[in-house]
């Protein structure tokens, strides 16, 4: 009989008897709504399941999946993993905390990456720039709003030691569209966070199809959504080959903290553009980028804990999301039509709204939306510009907040 007693007070359904356990059983709900979002509606479902997934195992009380103590502050403490029993995703989630997934995942994303249509317009790269926007006006939104909205001892209490400044950095970050970046500073930034802010992201970028279309068709007329672009250049192979290369270089000068996403990113793009190294360009399309993305959703879900996530402070974040991302679309919209007023050749103004790195379901979007006004208007080619310049601009965004707050 002590032997059975034994075995059912370390059953979870004994633990949760034990204590106010209401929070888990909600989290494990939350999981459970994210599963069917993947699964159902197919909502960016390589990502969004295994976050979900990880998600539910770290609130299953009494498995001792993930330890929030292991990572307390900040930082991750050898003494517990040396002294202590790790769990399995506290081993996955050293992966995020030192920067590793993020970067490898850019390195898959760069290999099959296209920049010719980049290249081939260089203006294009502007309007990434543009989309930008978001992730600094959202930024001093949080800085500003925050104090005003829960009052600083509230904030105090809800940001558990994170400076305000960095987990406003981490918040507009998710205006770049990109979830691995918005992972990268999140973990350098605001670890408690990574969680609400992971799901935000991943989220939002699955809705682009239904956040974008209302903001690009209130910004522009009916006219402008009829502007037919010409065909862009052919670009050659050289060109091809010496843009990631170049663009290494100049950024990891410029921006020193962004060298680790857009030189990844950079690296991939060679593999397949130099034509020479096609196995370890399909290796990293496809079996390198399977298992990181599978490690990183379990582990950032894993940190959705129900003290972290079920908060005020979690709904402001999620809120404040929309703000990013609406505002970078935005950005990007009213920059083509700015230089519109200077171009011979007008820009269709749709593709401004690609400027956001959500690749390339985003440039899709301007090409949907545009040809409703005008069937034979053709804007994938021309908006995957803006596109790809979007992932290159939210990595250089994510560098200036590194060098600014890290």
């Amino acid at each position: 009989m002590e032997a059975i007693l034994n075995f059912l007070q370390q059953t979870g359904f004994y633990m949760l008897s034990l204590g106010d356990n209401w929070k888990t059983v909600l989290m494990i709900a939350i999981a459970c709504v994210l599963l069917f979002l993947a699964i159902v509606k197919k909502f960016e479902p390589l990502l969004l399941l295994p976050i979900a997934f990880g998600m539910l195992l770290t609130n299953l009380v009494g498995a001792g999946i993930y330890h929030e103590e292991f990572f307390a502050g900040g930082h991750v403490h050898w003494e517990m993993f040396a002294s202590g029993t790790p769990g399995l995703v506290d081993i996955l989630y050293l992966g995020v905390k030192l920067g590793i997934y993020p970067c490898l995942i850019f390195v898959g994303v760069g290999a099959m990456t296209d920049f010719g249509p980049l290249i081939a317009n260089p203006k294009s790269l502007l309007l990434g720039a543009a989309a930008q926007l978001g992730i600094f006006i959202t930024f001093l939104g949080v800085r500003e709003l925050f104090p005003l909205i829960l009052g600083m001892e509230g904030l105090q209490d809800f940001l558990a030691g994170t400076p305000l400044e960095k987990l406003a950095a981490s918040v507009g970050i998710i205006g770049g569209a990109d979830g691995p970046t918005a992972i990268f500073v999140t973990s350098k930034l605001a670890p408690n966070f990574l969680g609400p802010i992971a799901v935000a992201a991943y989220s939002y970028m699955a809705l682009v199809p239904v956040i974008q279309p209302p903001i690009m068709k209130a910004l522009t007329t009916k006219e402008e959504r009829k502007i037919e672009m010409k065909a862009l250049r052919t670009v050659s192979k050289t060109e091809k080959i010496l843009f990631p290369i170049v663009v290494t270089i100049f950024v990891a000068w410029l921006v020193p903290s962004a060298a680790p996403l857009v030189g990844c990113l950079m690296f991939g793009n060679l593999l397949t553009e130099s034509g020479v190294c096609e196995r370890l360009s399909k290796t990293v399309q496809n079996e390198l980028m399977n298992i990181v993305t599978i490690f990183l959703g379990v582990s950032v879900g894993a940190t959705a804990t129900a003290e972290t996530f079920l908060s005020p402070l979690t709904l402001l974040i999620i809120a404040m999301g929309v703000v990013a991302f609406g505002m970078g679309t935005a950005g990007g919209v009213l920059l083509a039509k700015f230089m519109n007023m200077f171009l011979k050749n007008k820009i269709n103004p749709l593709i401004g709204s690609a400027g956001v790195s959500a690749v390339p379901m985003a440039a899709r979007v301007s090409q949907t939306v545009g040809q409703k006004e005008n069937p034979k208007n053709f804007l994938l080619m021309h908006a995957m510009g803006p596109n790809v310049a979007g992932v290159i601009g939210s990595a250089i965004a994510a560098g200036v907040l590194l060098s600014m707050f890290g």
